[in-house]
């Protein structure tokens, strides 16, 4: 790696022009005409690229691939249910309650469960039973937080194009076009780790809040964590006020600890979302929680509607209990963690040695990178950081064969796999990049 030559990417992105908008399945993957990946295969914590390029993997889909890509404890579970099973049927199996069963014993937060196919769907679901559980409207959502692409979920504190010395509050924005405004009038935003904005809310609107949605550690946003006095302050007035208090566990769960991040902070939902990790990259998700919240769950005028055709489909389910199984028996995120701190201690050292003032945040499975003295404690804070001088940084890894997302919003994801790692290869690639990554800056 690497060869800047890449004739079957050309190919197969002039191809795909032709058949999907941008020439991408998802348009975050459309990374410009030089830049654009298509993946040939996976393996372990490396994907090899249509022109054989092989790289060393830390975005990891976003987080799903938690023990690695084709881990054969998991695969060969998933071909046994579709060879003696079937994929779906539109009936119950003994698998639903066999998964919800192994996630209540890793979750002491989960009462009743609901499955899903996505992370959106997830949180679609849980923000749909709280109002319904509730009879309310209004639900409060933290900056920084990514909670599915629904169109109420696409209302975002525009931080990229905020003035951070102007001393106003970043503008409210739509996430592209296509939204309407309407989407938007039931959602209220607040800044991470702000207890005068949560007291101002509920003061204003607190009679109508449904729930409050929030990432404990926000997994779009460089992985700047809620303060334990925060996360406990939200429980408490969801407490005091009838609100539901939803945890945003897509990214987090299942990965950070076996309990998810309700786990390290000791603190539980009313009703919980995960997804990602939960199947090892196959397509599973569920929302779930307290009991009497959940059995709004119901036929009829007076009950939450919820459903889909392949909600809780074979393939899905015994991915997520062939994972869930390594997980809660294995010392798989222990090893994980280590392999996380291991890598930040390599990446520690370059950046001193360049004199790249850095804080990590986070957890070592899911850690953030920031350039600067602090660590943020919320998404205005991340505007602070040299962002610029990482995305170039990111940009000349993934030349030298480390992939991950070029935005330091973005973690490091860390997988079982990655216990494999070179470091001394890692310190040495990181070394050449944030060197280079140097000199253009100051060319600039």
């Amino acid at each position: 790696m690497s060869n800047p030559s890449k004739p079957n990417t050309e190919r197969l992105l002039k191809q795909s022009h032709t058949n999907m908008p941008m020439g991408v399945a998802d348009s975050y993957r459309y990374w410009g005409e030089d830049n654009t990946v298509f993946v040939k295969s996976s393996e372990g914590c490396t994907i090899t690229d249509a022109d054989d390029q092989t790289f060393v993997d830390f975005r990891l889909a976003y987080g799903p691939i938690i023990l690695g890509y084709r881990d054969t404890r998991i695969d060969q579970a998933v071909v046994e249910a579709i060879t003696t099973r079937g994929t779906i049927s539109g009936f119950s199996t003994d698998l639903d309650s066999e998964v919800v069963e192994l996630i209540k014993e890793m979750c002491p937060n989960i009462e009743k469960l609901r499955f899903a196919n996505s992370g959106t769907e997830a949180v679609l679901g849980a923000v749909r039973t709280a109002r319904g559980f509730t009879g309310r409207n209004k639900i409060v959502v933290v900056e920084g937080g990514f909670h599915g692409l629904y169109d109420e979920m696409m209302w975002k504190s525009d931080v990229d194009n905020w003035d951070n010395k102007s001393g106003k509050a970043p503008e409210i924005a739509s996430f592209g076009v296509g939204i309407p405004e309407a989407s938007r009038e039931h959602l209220e935003t607040v800044p991470l780790n702000s207890f005068e904005a949560i007291d101002e809310v509920f003061a204003r609107v607190g009679n109508d809040i449904a729930a409050i949605v929030i990432e404990p550690i926000l997994g779009n946003c460089g992985s700047i964590a809620s303060s334990q006095e925060y996360l406990q302050k939200l429980r408490d007035m969801c407490n005091a006020n009838g609100t539901l208090l939803i945890m945003d566990e897509v990214k987090t769960g299942f990965r950070v600890g076996k309990g998810g991040a309700q786990a390290l902070y000791g603190i539980h939902a009313d009703l919980t979302t995960y997804a990602k990790a939960m199947g090892n990259g196959y397509p599973v998700a569920a929302f779930g929680g307290r009991a009497d919240v959940m059995d709004v769950i119901s036929f009829g005028v007076k009950g939450v509607t919820h459903g889909g055709t392949y909600t809780a489909n074979m393939v899905a389910l015994s991915a997520a209990k062939a994972t869930l199984t390594v997980l809660n028996e294995t010392d798989a995120l222990d090893t994980i963690n280590k392999a996380g701190a291991d890598i930040q201690q390599v990446l520690s050292r370059v950046f001193t040695k360049h004199g790249i003032t850095h804080k990590f945040a986070g957890p070592d499975s899911m850690f953030g990178i920031h350039f600067g003295d602090v660590v943020p404690t919320n998404y205005r804070d991340w505007k602070a950081t040299d962002s610029e001088l990482y995305t170039e940084f990111a940009m000349n890894l993934i030349k030298y064969g480390i992939m991950l997302e070029p935005d330091s919003r973005e973690p490091w994801f860390i997988c079982e796999s990655h216990r494999h790692v070179d470091l001394a290869w890692l310190e040495d690639t990181a070394d050449k990049a944030l060197a280079e990554a140097i000199v253009t800056k100051n060319a600039s």
